[in-house]
């Protein structure tokens, strides 16, 4: 997929997630926007991240574009604050403290050998029915993980062994994203 975003269509999708999440907490309707450009109705896989002080704090995402980009990241805003299982619903305490990155994918390719993966660059999906797990590109890198290790915690998130990648029946794919968040935008 040849497909880019440019800064201005960045800080836009990333003031729609602070938005929404606010007005959210607010318990005020979200105004129903045109679109920001062409670009925005792209269907793409899109992740949406809330850190406060560099800790995790909210992640979820579409691994397929289902809906139009600007559409999908003001859902997912929505989600990341308020519905990921592994978090409590982010309170109005929090949401000044809250750094938000959003992940646009590529579409997902199959991997035949895993010298393909190149940390950094690639995200992985592991699939081995009923299981599935993804981990964003960033994740490798911000953890400093080899490709094995990486691998192995991908697994981990499907709910399989660590070592299930090795598994000939175990789907492995990659993809790329362009990633960008509020801080390197000069948002913060």
């Amino acid at each position: 997929m040849n497909f880019n975003l440019n800064e201005q269509e960045k800080k836009y999708l990333l003031e729609l997630v602070r938005n929404t999440v606010l007005k959210f907490l607010q318990n005020r309707e979200p105004e129903i926007e045109d679109y920001f450009s062409e670009n925005l109705k792209t269907k793409t896989g899109v992740f949406v991240t809330l850190h406060i002080s560099g800790d995790l704090r909210g992640c979820i995402g579409y691994v397929e574009g289902y809906k139009p980009l600007q559409d999908a990241v003001k859902d997912l805003a929505v989600s990341a604050a308020f519905n990921d299982p592994r978090f409590s619903p982010l309170s109005m305490n929090e949401f000044n403290k809250i750094d938000i990155e959003i992940s646009v994918l590529t579409p997902l390719t199959e991997v035949k050998d895993i010298s393909e993966i190149e940390i950094g660059r690639d995200g992985l999906m592991i699939k081995k029915p009923p299981y599935s797990g993804l981990l964003l590109p960033q994740v490798a890198t911000e953890y400093g993980w080899d490709v094995e290790t990486f691998l192995e915690h991908t697994c981990q998130k499907a709910g399989l062994p660590s070592s299930a990648w090795k598994d000939k029946e175990t789907l492995i794919q990659k993809f790329s994203a362009i990633i960008f968040n509020e801080n390197e935008l000069g948002l913060l």
